[in-house]
């Protein structure tokens, strides 16, 4: 399985201002995860999704930017400060390569304090 999100640019408000002004409906989502959850749940209940995409209206209120700077924290990663991640099937972990390269801790002496 390959997850692609073309739309990840583009906000939700404009991607509705659009669907209006073309007069489209769109579903509400095709995902068999989603229509799983509404089987096994009560229709009361929101999903996950909803519930971040509430949170992040919440916290836009005192965060301007709160959407930008999620979405930014995924890009530049460093992975040395990583604890975990997962690339194609294969697990890495920071301990797997920690002692490799020792730090003399001794030669990082703060001379700007």
């Amino acid at each position: 399985m390959e997850l692609i999100r073309p739309l990840y640019f583009v906000r939700e408000e404009d991607i509705i201002s659009w669907r209006d002004k073309n007069n489209l409906e769109f579903i509400q989502c095709a995902c068999r995860f989603t229509e799983e959850y509404e089987k096994n749940n009560n229709k009361n209940d929101t999903s996950k999704r909803e519930k971040m995409k509430s949170l992040i209206k919440e916290l836009k209120k005192d965060y301007e930017n709160i959407d930008v700077n999620i979405f930014s924290s995924v890009q530049n990663v460093n992975l040395d400060t990583i604890i975990s991640y997962k690339k194609q099937d294969n697990i890495h972990h920071f301990l797997d390569t920690y002692n490799d390269n020792p730090k003399d801790l001794s030669n990082n002496s703060n001379k700007n304090i």
